[in-house]
């Protein structure tokens, strides 16, 4: 009994607010107040009263609300209600929400401390927990998009999505006047092109005009180099193929006369100096039908050696692999003819676009970032410590991802019309890709390590991962301290369990195998795997995302399909390249939807910087600020690298990391 004051804060986005009344209740643990009838929720408003409350309720466990309409059913997005008292000298407890209030049910919003099933042994939020999760379980139910990929939401369109995994409106906004505004250039191109014959690579220059990012008019002035081609191996938009050599590749067959390219390459080996990039996961890929033309997939194979300067140069490359009863492929050499070299890096860099974009970004990054937000969904109620802390780094995959779905990868979507492995190709890529999805290949210090990327100076990428994952590591053990006390306290959470069982066995298909955990047993097991489930949201996702607009804009350094077969001999003229490289259509269209997904969001948010404040109490705070100011130090220091370089490196500058998949 007493005075409580009151405060309800409700969202700033457009539509956030409502017309409708909402009604309150406190539940302490001895008993439950009416609040009555008190607000009607305005757009980024935080509204307070005060209430005297003739009950003697305890401590407080719960607000209820309930939103009533009339005429129309108006949704409130409510940030958080706070409830100071009774009296002056009472308590302040905080109600996280952050989600829509629809309908004319009754929404109990839990006290926002993080409590596992061990921290509640009186039960009070036993039911509530239970109750919650049957709810999302009916609402979050597992999809599976093509036989043999990791699952995903149930769903075939966005109208379909629980509405709480919706855009918000000026997001859904700005992502869909970027794609008309993308269209409308791509027409204007096309009409400006489409009575013209290309018949020199500059005339590519034809559609370089809009939307391009000063790195990308770099990489128009120098992508012949050899250096930036080896560059992107290591620093580009998919770092995650490059890994140093322990033998010379088995495909690697060499022709008569190339004994003196043996050599070399046995003497980089020898020295620690040789790395490979092998696109065999390619081979036998069944290659897109374009408007009645038959377009063209290889698997290459690139040698590489890294000079003391850091630079890393290709030596070799094979652009298919050798087949019994054939002659040995032929090696292409830097001192070949140039059109002939220049070909064969733009097979290279063709073939890295098909494993960058279905390989490291859709599957590694959008789609594993989805098994774990379904999952999350359905095991953690919103009062576990966890779903707490990974919330804020799931928001929005479940619309990207299914936009993706039905206008990227879709029947006669952008893959289907301008990529090479479209037509089923990218499915059945993505289908081998699954057995690559290793445990280890997540977590950056066992990744780089297993690649042989550790110490290599000029591998920026590696450097910032591992110090990325370093900060994310000691936030999550600084969470994860405040709720498990002993290994014990971890593998007793059942709810915990559960999780862990459901991406492993379910999401990923029965990935255990594959080295993921079936049961979490101790606190640094756990630790790991939710620093692994983090980065793959945040820091990793944005490694293969941000540097599209950089190295994808201009098109002849990254082509999405190729109209030719790759080259069987060295008699290569620059006609031949120009017939091989994409079209002006293609071209285009590559650059619009480069230009789309590549920019700079202008409404996101960056890693740790999210406003929500699912967390109760100073505790959580402290860790959130220590990892904020972590991630400032990491700034400062990428900022003070990139100053010195020629080629900054920034995917993984801490300001420019979204928190979540959610472009």
């Amino acid at each position: 009994m007493g005075l409580y004051r009151v405060r309800v804060s409700t969202g700033s986005s457009f539509c956030a607010g409502s017309n409708n009344q909402v009604h309150l209740w406190l539940v302490g643990e001895h008993g439950e107040a009416a609040l009555g009838w008190r607000l009607r929720p305005a757009r980024g408003k935080e509204v307070e009263f005060q209430v005297d409350v003739s009950e003697y309720l305890g401590q407080l466990l719960f607000v209820k609300l309930r939103k009533r309409h009339f005429l129309s059913d108006d949704a409130w997005f409510c940030n958080w209600i706070s409830v100071q008292g009774p009296g002056a000298s009472g308590n302040e407890f905080r109600f996280p929400c952050y989600r829509w209030v629809e309908g004319d049910g009754v929404l109990s919003l839990p006290e926002g401390t993080g409590r596992t099933v061990v921290d509640d042994p009186q039960g009070l939020f036993k039911k509530h927990r239970e109750e919650e999760l049957v709810e999302r379980r009916k609402l979050y139910r597992w999809g599976n998009w093509k036989d043999g990929l990791i699952l995903n939401i149930a769903g075939a369109t966005i109208n379909d999505l629980p509405v709480d995994e919706r855009f918000l409106e000026d997001k859904r906004i700005d992502f869909e006047v970027s794609l008309t505004k993308g269209l409308a250039d791509l027409a204007i191109k096309d009409s400006l092109n489409i009575l013209t014959c290309w018949k020199s690579l500059d005339d590519f220059n034809r559609i370089f005009w809009c939307g391009q990012s000063k790195l990308a008019e770099r990489v128009r002035d120098s992508w012949k180099e050899d250096a930036l081609f080896g560059y992107q191996f290591l620093n580009g938009t998919n770092p995650m193929l490059l890994r140093r050599s322990v033998r010379l590749p088995a495909r690697l067959e060499f022709p008569p006369g190339m004994g003196e390219l043996q050599a070399e390459l046995e003497k980089e080996l020898q020295q620690g100096t040789l790395f490979e990039a092998d696109f065999s996961l390619l081979d036998g890929i069944k290659a897109n039908v374009i408007l009645c033309t038959q377009q063209y997939v290889a698997a290459p194979l690139v040698m590489l050696k890294l000079q003391p300067d850091g630079k890393l140069l290709p030596m070799v490359i094979q652009l298919q692999l050798p087949h019994k009863g054939s002659p040995p492929p032929p090696l292409f050499l830097p001192t070949d003819p140039p059109m002939t070299w220049l070909l064969a890096k733009c097979w290279v860099r063709s073939s890295d676009f098909q494993l960058h974009e279905l390989h490291s970004h859709l599957l590694r990054g959008h789609l594993m970032a989805e098994v774990i937000a379904v999952a999350t969904r359905r095991c953690l109620p919103s009062i576990h410590p966890m779903y707490k802390l990974l919330i804020p780094h799931l928001r929005y995959t479940m619309e990207i991802n299914i936009r993706a779905r039905t206008g990227l990868v879709s029947d006669s979507g952008v893959f289907d019309q301008v990529v090479s492995t479209g037509g089923g190709g990218h499915v059945e890529l993505l289908q081998r890709a699954g057995a690559f999805l290793t445990y280890s290949s997540f977590c950056p210090p066992d990744d780089l390590a297993d690649r042989g990327l550790l110490g290599v100076k000029s591998s920026f990428y590696a450097q910032d991962a591992l110090r990325l994952w370093e900060i994310l590591s000691r936030y999550v053990e600084g969470i994860v301290s405040l709720h498990y006390k002993t290994d014990e306290s971890v593998r007793d959470d059942i709810e915990l369990q559960a999780w862990c069982r459901e991406i492993t066995e379910i999401g990923l298909l029965g990935a255990q195998d594959r080295g993921f955990p079936v049961t979490l047993q101790s606190k640094d097991q756990l630790c790991h795997f939710v620093t692994m489930c983090i980065f793959t949201c945040t820091g990793q996702h944005s490694s293969t995302h941000l540097g599209q607009l950089d190295w994808y804009s201009w098109v002849p350094n990254a082509p999405c399909t190729m109209r030719l077969p790759p080259p069987t001999t060295k008699d290569v003229t620059l006609e031949k390249v120009m017939a091989t490289l994409p079209n002006f259509h293609q071209a285009s269209l590559q650059m619009s939807i480069t230009w789309q997904l590549g920019r700079r969001q202008p409404i996101m948010v960056a890693l740790g910087q999210h406003e929500e404040e699912y967390f109760s109490g100073p505790e959580p705070k402290a860790v959130l600020k220590k990892f904020r100011e972590e991630l400032a130090a990491l700034e400062k220091d990428i900022e003070i690298r990139n100053a010195q370089l020629d080629w900054p490196y920034e995917y993984l500058r801490p300001s420019l990391v979204e928190n979540s998949v959610a472009i």
